[in-house]
């Protein structure tokens, strides 16, 4: 059974190897115009959603496939950058909970050699995960790395409370597992990718995942071993950037393999409770041969108050359709 690159929980290891604390109390909230801005309107419509591909995980829950439709919203052509990011926390003063925690999850690769040296094996199903004393948003391989040179890449290290806060500034929201999917598609049906059937054309990459042998040796063939920035390759049918690949987006549905076999189809927003958040699109670590999700229809999981390198997020507003 093919595991979750991503699967590392802070309840596996425990959640205070340092000092713990309360998230900051958020304010200051952007404009409406500021918010709105760049967005893209997706119109309301009804989808295919869901895989029965024999490449899937079976206890990801990705089938049936079932008629959807979604209202009309706006979403962010790209993932929360970390200059936007740092926007949000230098207007609010915003404690991420992997400050709060003190540590989160970093890729073994990623770390220095002094910060190896310094660090704790994570979960035995995925030992390529380190647990790192003062990895952080602003600190995304530990206390000596920063993310200059990075501010155009995807926020990492972010937790779905985290995700959600920043949302609430900027008067948006998470995307429903099914808009999510609905414009991850960008008016393809049924395919296999955002962009088709094929995962390369001739030579042309796609997305940015694991090309190698994971996890030791990453050739990095799509041009990056980590994140790359939000604008890299061509966008989907909707102008939407890297809806596969580069880091997991954090969705509002509680996750369940079974709620949507008969859940509703108008509109879906999942279960009302649970004990983990969906997460899609796969990251750069997802590879065939282990974790292949990066397809449109794949999903994954993680607590509200984990965080890891290569999850972030992007940001939808719902919308009256314009005719």
């Amino acid at each position: 059974m093919k595991q979750s690159c991503c699967s590392a929980s802070r309840g596996e290891i425990g959640r205070a190897l340092a000092a713990s604390g309360a998230t900051s109390t958020v304010s200051g909230a952007i404009s409406a115009d500021e918010a709105d801005s760049g967005m893209i309107l997706i119109p309301g419509g009804s989808f295919l959603m869901g895989n029965e591909d024999t490449e899937a995980n079976p206890f990801d829950g990705e089938g049936p496939v079932r008629n959807v439709s979604v209202d009309a919203f706006y979403i962010d052509p790209y993932a929360v950058t970390n200059a936007e990011f740092q926007k949000f926390i230098r207007a609010t003063g915003y404690r991420t909970e992997a400050e709060s925690f003190g540590w989160s999850y970093v890729f073994h690769l990623f770390l220095s050699e002094q910060t190896a040296t310094k660090t704790v094996q994570a979960p035995i199903k995925t030992p390529w995960w380190r647990v790192v004393e003062g990895a952080n948003w602003a600190h995304p391989e530990g206390e000596d790395s920063g993310i200059e040179g990075r501010m155009d890449h995807p926020v990492v290290h972010v937790s779905w409370n985290d995700a959600v806060a920043y949302c609430n500034w900027a008067g948006k929201r998470l995307p429903t597992e099914a808009e999510w999917e609905y414009a991850a598609r960008g008016g393809l049906v049924q395919k296999k990718y955002a962009w088709g059937d094929q995962f390369m054309t001739g030579t042309e990459h796609h997305c940015n995942i694991w090309q190698g042998n994971f996890p030791v040796e990453n050739y990095a063939s799509d041009g990056y071993s980590g994140t790359a920035p939000v604008h890299t390759y061509k966008p989907n049918g909707f102008g939407l950037y890297q809806m596969s690949g580069n880091v997991w987006e954090w969705c509002a549905d509680w996750f369940s393999r079974t709620y949507h076999v008969h859940g509703k189809r108008d509109n879906p927003a999942g279960p009302t409770r649970g004990q983990e958040r969906v997460m899609r699109g796969g990251s750069y670590l997802c590879h065939k041969s282990y974790c292949n999700r990066y397809r449109v229809a794949a999903r994954s999981k993680n607590t509200s108050d984990s965080s890891t390198g290569n999850i972030g997020f992007r940001c939808v507003k719902s919308a009256v359709e314009r005719r």
